[in-house]
């Protein structure tokens, strides 16, 4: 008689190691709490799904920032290339974009779960949809899953692929991390990732939708620089988001300390000087004008009120009776412009969770739990994250790959 695998958790974890242990002759059943699979990975990469990242894979690296090395097995195991053969196998076209994104080629993130589940299909793997698991225990060795309704399951070998606590809505709700506790597992401290930032300054909310291309954002940490990153952010009701904050956020969650601040260039491109240099062009063609008026070429509209604040001058003051120390505290500005982190937005609006099962408990070659024999991780609930670009979406399939080829 086959060995009977219980996998809970229907995101892309979950589908992997289902369909994997599957193709090896167990007899799966893949337990999803909602009623379609991949719930999270409908809302990945804006609605297109961002699959993975097209890069080399010992370039995947050093964009994992929590406990890169526990992935190394995995990565190498089942990697990019794999997952995008297995989809495109399934009649999954593919395509890459900037950042060597790696998309379906229809834009529909319904697309890459259709694939998935043509996978799962051709895999014999039982599906039960709308089931909630309300309690797991161990009897006569084997694994007994309660569901809601007072449905029983009972399993050889049971895989934990229930994702983090970011966006609840999808059914990432945490429930894994009770599990994993009541098994004795230790469970590291859980943080948002890849979050947007609520900012101290109240003239935040009048930039609400403004986005910023090419700008460059500092982090200070008690003073002392830590991070800083080029691209693309924008203004919300709150504070800040985009992808450079995103990514932001994913460093400074590993930091004890509250007192943080950004400084945001705006023109990383120009020196101190080049940037005094353009100004003194600017003030000379619009010498009779208002500063208010005298700075469009610089900036976006709507920034201009904020930077004239910051520098203590009235708006409606003569650009030719603007002093050289005032040209000088607007190149600074304009340079390093100042905000106050107050707080990360809700863990259910992260990206990914940074923190779950502590990887010192299970085997990183087969993602076997030390301390339950039988029992195997894979996905957000393990503490491992990593940058914006596919490469939270490829731990959810090596982790699973390797549950899913070792049950």
């Amino acid at each position: 008689m086959s060995v009977k695998v219980g996998v809970i958790g229907g995101g892309p974890a979950g589908i992997i190691a289902a369909g994997f242990a599957g193709s090896r002759g167990k007899d799966v059943t893949l337990i999803e709490k909602n009623n379609r699979l991949g719930k999270k990975l409908f809302i990945t990469g804006k609605g297109r799904c961002n699959i993975t990242n097209a890069s080399p894979i010992e370039n995947f690296f050093e964009n994992i920032t929590t406990n890169r090395n526990f992935l190394y097995s995995g990565f190498y195991s089942f990697s990019n290339e794999d997952v995008i053969k297995l989809l495109n196998a399934y009649g999954l076209k593919t395509k890459i974009e900037r950042g060597n994104r790696v998309f379906p080629s229809s834009d529909k993130s319904s697309d890459v779960i259709k694939a998935f589940e043509k996978f799962l299909i051709s895999n014999d793997v039982k599906l039960q949809l709308n089931k909630s698991v309300q309690n797991i225990y161990i009897e006569d060795e084997q694994f007994i899953v309660e569901l809601l309704h007072g449905e029983t399951l009972k399993f050889d070998k049971l895989i934990l692929s229930t994702g983090g606590k970011s966006y609840p809505l999808t059914g990432s709700t945490g429930d894994g991390y009770e599990f994993a506790k009541r098994f004795g597992h230790h469970i590291v401290p859980l943080k948002p990732s890849l979050i947007p930032m609520e900012i101290e300054e109240a003239w935040v909310k009048d930039l609400q939708g403004l986005s910023l291309k090419n700008v460059k954002l500092t982090a200070f940490i008690d003073n002392k620089r830590v991070y800083e990153k080029f691209g693309e952010m924008i203004f919300t009701h709150y504070g800040i988001s985009g992808p450079i904050v995103l990514t932001m956020s994913n460093q400074i969650n590993k930091y004890k300390s509250n007192n943080i601040k950004f400084a945001i260039d705006l023109k990383p491109a120009l020196s101190y000087e080049k940037l005094d240099n353009r100004i003194l062009k600017d003030f000379q063609i619009y010498n009779n004008k208002q500063i208010k008026n005298g700075l469009d070429d610089l900036l976006p509209k709507r920034l201009i009120p904020i930077i004239i604040k910051n520098i203590s001058i009235d708006e409606e003051t003569p650009i030719n009776q603007i002093t050289k120390s005032k040209r000088i505290e607007l190149v600074n500005i304009l340079k390093a412009l100042p905000l106050t982190f107050k707080k990360f937005r809700p863990i259910e609006e992260a990206i990914v969770t940074s923190g779950g099962v502590s990887t010192i408990e299970i085997d990183p070659s087969t993602m076997e739990s030390k301390i339950i024999p039988g029992l195997y991780f894979a996905g957000e609930i393990i503490d491992v994250d990593g940058l914006t670009g596919g490469y939270n979406l490829q731990i959810a399939y090596s982790t699973g790959y390797l549950a899913g080829t070792n049950v």
